[in-house]
């Protein structure tokens, strides 16, 4: 789509009386105009410029050359501010063009945001109140759309290339930006606040697990620990709480894969970032605007199954698919991985069998349950402090059936040592337990020392 196209469909194209008004406007001005440096001044000068600019730029430029397209914009910006005799001072003249660029380019007044790598979520409650999370906590920033129609052209942008929709017929959507971080979009009439947009940002460049280590959310023994669980083809779920960091432990964990297996994934919207090359990636997709062509996470998992896969990776399991990736677990699909919304790892057995009768199988509850203690060997979870740091806090081991009760067995638990500066402080510990599942492991050539569980060594 041609760049003065795209403008002009979402609202903001100057049309020929507007030209024809600024034409005249520019034969009568004689003297520079008063330029103010208050907020609606700008924004008043901004709208105009930004016209002027769009009326003079090449309809048939391809915006995908963004580099050239932002050389093209900033010289005739230049030109314009030059001919209408309008003087700014050098941060003013870089803000406004910062703001243009961004309109024309980039997704208005959340590109700074965007570009903002201190920020890991974007908050957008209507057109004037905006908030940010920075470093655990939400905090308000200094930025504002024009009105509810200056959301909904930047909403319009985000979803249109991925060939979504949101209207009053389909009020919210889930989407995702070019650099894979996740969007999901909340209109009226079902938000009465106003178009609501919330983002979660990815990293530039993934976490890695050194990097986790550092910030304290994990030991480099339970780290040890789990890599041995991947490469041994251990079944691994991560559970926690939204928002405590299930994803980004999920990517760094499938970073132990071999690069020789062939591994699929399936989601709701691609977030995960896998380095190996043999890497498939499915995501699912919503109806259509006549009801049609929708294809669930549920479907994607069946479907994976006749994909010759090593090693099956679902973003979430959030449904009945909970049965399916039970069911490929038990069959000969080791090492498969998945997150569960929970709040414990016991819960998380819980949630699991729920899910699994909402796939609408007249299952008895023990044979749910024997099915959950057969397909999964590890609980993984993960918790969001109160001081907003992400940790691991408990590493338990399904170890089977007592009578019609799941049995689990905690490997590592965190320590609370209290909450002191604002920081909460305390270290993922070792219980002295050694897993059943150790044959497995060492089966895989992978010989772990005893201290790694705090068996022979003295525990911090």
């Amino acid at each position: 789509m041609s760049l003065l196209k795209r403008i002009e469909r979402s609202g903001e194209g100057p049309s020929e009386g507007n030209k024809k008004s600024l034409g005249s406007l520019q034969s009568r001005r004689t003297t520079p105009p008063s330029v103010q440096t208050d907020k609606s001044t700008l924004a008043d000068l901004k709208t105009r410029v930004q016209q002027r600019l769009l009326a003079e730029l090449d309809p048939a430029m391809d915006i995908s050359q963004a580099s050239e397209v932002r050389r093209t914009i900033r010289n005739l910006f230049e030109q314009i501010l030059q001919e209408e005799n309008i003087v700014l001072s050098r941060p003013e003249r870089h803000r406004l063009f910062e703001a243009i660029a961004a309109e024309i380019l980039g997704f208005g007044p959340l590109q700074p945001l965007l570009e903002d790598d201190s920020i890991t979520e974007i908050m957008v409650n209507g057109p004037k109140n905006i908030y940010v999370e920075r470093d655990g906590k939400l905090q308000r920033v200094p930025v504002t759309f024009e009105d509810d129609e200056h959301v909904m052209r930047i909403i319009d942008r985000i979803v249109a290339p991925l060939g979504r929709r949101v209207d009053e017929s389909s009020p919210y959507v889930d989407a995702r930006l070019p650099d894979g971080s996740r969007v999901n979009i909340v209109i009226p009439p079902i938000s009465l606040v106003g178009p609501v947009i919330t983002i979660r940002k990815f990293f530039k460049t993934p976490l890695t697990i050194e990097d986790l280590i550092r910030f304290g959310s994990i030991t480099s023994e339970a780290v040890q620990f789990l890599e041995a669980c991947v490469k041994a083809k251990l079944n691994i779920v991560i559970s926690g709480g939204t928002g405590s960091g299930k994803t980004t432990l999920l990517n760094i964990l499938s970073s132990f894969i071999p690069s020789d297996e062939r591994i699929i994934t399936v989601e709701n919207a691609a977030e995960l970032q896998l380095r190996q090359e043999h890497v498939v990636t499915l995501e699912s997709r919503p109806p259509n605007i006549e009801g049609r062509g929708e294809v669930t996470i549920r479907q994607l998992v069946i479907n994976t199954l006749r994909m010759r896969p090593d090693r099956i990776i679902v973003g979430e399991v959030r449904g009945a698919e909970a049965l399916d990736m039970l069911q490929a677990m038990n069959t000969g699909h080791e090492g498969s991985m998945t997150t569960v919304h929970s709040n414990s790892p016991r819960d998380t057995l819980a949630r699991l069998e729920t899910m699994t009768l909402m796939a609408g199988m007249d299952l008895p509850v023990r044979a749910i349950r024997e099915q959950i203690a057969s397909a999964i060997d590890l609980i993984v979870h993960q918790s969001r402090m109160r001081d907003g740091s992400r940790k691991v806090v408990a590493i338990s081991e399904v170890s089977g059936m007592e009578g019609d009760v799941i049995s689990m067995t905690d490997l590592f638990v965190f320590q609370h040592g209290g909450f002191r500066e604002g920081k909460v402080y305390g270290r993922l510990t070792p219980t002295g337990l050694r897993p059943k599942f150790m044959d497995k492991i060492e089966a895989a050539g992978i010989h772990l020392p005893a201290s790694i569980f705090g068996i022979g060594s003295k525990r911090r």
